[in-house]
């Protein structure tokens, strides 16, 4: 199967091509960490606002991998897309639980990242939010739930590579799904990179640290 991103910069670069013109005061989120590469990229193409956005799984204690939900932070807040057929069964102390433990990790990260920097305020944006793919959908959707409570103008989805439930889901909450490659064959979001290394919390600090160095009139 043909890879068509070297790299999370390459596949960003491409979203670019399949974004084409943005109107209005653009704010691009990069999902924490494998979408703030992506993004990087399309902010400087628009000549946009760059920021970090916090996703965190809410994993089944133990089975972590198996996500009971998801939680984002925009802001002060925080939202929480349920997985109701894993959590048949689940107690909510359970649940609530892990989403305290999760959005304790989450507020540490965005302090890790941010340092003082508050987050970029995005009400009457045009939000794009960037990851590095779509696999199951679920991050991105507590992504887009909790932009949508601070009041956007719009709000797109951006991806290289997604499943084409995962992306006709999405297009039922986002105003826009723009996703750059759509195999017949989805198994995973590494199957669109020839490198998808992990990245790192300092590849994030510096990514964001140079989009703040580049617009620091923001």
């Amino acid at each position: 199967m043909r890879r068509p991103y070297l790299d999370r910069a390459a596949a960003g670069r491409a979203l670019v091509e399949e974004l084409g013109e943005v109107g209005g005061s653009v704010l691009v989120l990069g999902l924490a960490r494998g979408g703030v590469p992506v993004a990087a990229p399309i902010a400087d193409a628009l000549d946009a606002d760059l920021d970090v956005l916090i996703v965190r799984k809410l994993g089944l204690p133990g089975q972590p991998e198996l996500a009971m939900g998801a939680i984002a932070g925009v802001g002060d807040s925080t939202y929480t897309v349920r997985n109701e057929t894993v959590l048949k069964g689940i107690d909510e102390q359970t649940l609530e639980q892990v989403r305290e433990r999760e959005v304790r990790e989450l507020r540490r990260r965005e302090r890790e990242y941010r340092g003082d920097r508050p987050p970029i305020d995005v009400h009457d944006r045009v939000v794009i939010l960037v990851d590095d793919g779509l696999a199951t959908g679920s991050t991105m959707r507590a992504a887009v739930e909790a932009v949508r409570r601070q009041r956007p103008a719009r709000v797109i989805v951006a991806v290289p590579v997604g499943g084409v439930e995962s992306c006709r889901w999405l297009s039922q909450v986002a105003d826009q799904v723009v996703c750059a490659w759509i195999p017949r064959r989805f198994a995973a979001v590494g199957q669109a990179y020839r490198d998808f290394s992990p990245v790192g919390d300092d590849e994030v600090r510096r990514v964001l640290a140079e989009s703040t160095a580049r617009r620091p009139g923001r």
